[in-house]
């Protein structure tokens, strides 16, 4: 099947353009005031103890700061953070992140604040849970405004839970600032519908890499639903092995397959292809985090031409 003219760059503005329009953007959220210039001295006086300290904190009089505030970065692009996440990033003093974050979302970290970074990634973790669990607990104690940095959203895939049960255990107070997920950031950025009326009427998150040592496989049965959408996270190493899954369960090989490679940065790529083309090309090119979104509620938003060259194949 051919593939390599079913990649698509779409060839987005640069970093530093997206990155100077979305602070451009959230200042004016932040900042506008109705009364010229003596009315945004008064709101900015007004909003960031507020918004950046107490926002990004918990902070509340007479208590103690060992907080720390789990933030979602969002799938890459600055303009998608939250307001709630640039305030809390811009009023962190340490700040522990992982390869998944964007360098536009580092820039926006202060210069005086501690940087750490802890290099989890699909399949390279130059630190294991357990010592991030630990480094956190140590940061905290400090009493200084902690951020730990996440791509996508926390709660999703982002062993959130395992650090708060971590840091609550030992009284830590954890706060949660929710970002975008990739499977959302992704069809946002590719104009794809992931439900239906009277064709998609679920939709299923799903990892394609479980705990170390974890070689069980999935519910296929109950993942291969015609009537439904999958999001398939981090799901390139993993592509054959997952088509092979479900299409063994009963989904039509036919159905239509969206890979998303490093969705909402410059360097995003689309791949369209089939559940078939999957088992039947191999690997995926590439080397950066994939989203795989398969479903029939897809077909919708595949290109004319795509399209034509998959029912040519199949």
């Amino acid at each position: 099947m051919p593939s390599a003219a079913m990649w698509r760059n779409p060839a987005p503005a640069s970093l530093g353009d997206r990155l100077g329009g979305a602070l451009d953007r959230l200042r004016e959220i932040l900042f506008r005031a109705p009364a010229g210039a003596a009315g945004v001295r008064s709101i900015e006086a007004t909003i960031r103890p507020v918004g950046r300290e107490a926002a990004a904190t918990g902070d509340r009089p007479g208590r103690a700061r060992n907080r720390v505030t789990l933030v979602g970065a969002g799938p890459g692009d600055p303009e998608l953070l939250t307001v709630a996440a640039v305030r809390a990033i811009q009023a962190a003093e340490v700040v522990l992140y992982d390869h998944l974050v964007g360098p536009g979302i580092l820039d926006l970290i202060p210069a005086g604040a501690e940087r750490v970074c802890v290099g989890k990634r699909s399949g390279c973790h130059s630190h294991s849970q357990e010592s991030i669990n630990s480094l956190l607990e140590r940061h905290a104690a400090t009493g200084r405004r902690i951020v730990r940095l996440k791509g996508g959203d926390p709660m999703v895939f982002g062993r959130a839970g395992e650090e708060i049960d971590h840091l609550r255990a030992r009284g830590h107070e954890v706060t949660v600032v929710p970002g975008v997920t990739a499977a959302l950031g992704c069809a946002a950025s590719a104009g794809i519908s992931l439900t239906r009326r009277g064709v998609s009427r679920s939709l299923t998150f799903v990892t394609a890499h479980g705990r170390e040592g974890d070689l069980g496989e999935p519910d296929w049965a109950r993942l291969a639903s015609p009537t439904g959408t999958l999001a398939v996270y981090m799901g390139r190493e993993q592509a054959r092995r997952v088509a092979t899954g479900l299409t063994g369960a009963g989904l039509s090989p036919g159905t239509p397959v969206l890979a998303i490679e490093n969705g909402c940065r410059p360097d995003e790529r689309r791949h369209w292809t089939t559940l078939r083309g999957l088992i039947e090309d191999g690997p995926l090119p590439g080397s950066g985090p994939t989203m795989l979104l398969i479903g029939a509620a897809l077909a919708q938003g595949m290109p004319e031409e795509v399209a034509a060259i998959l029912e040519a194949t199949a």
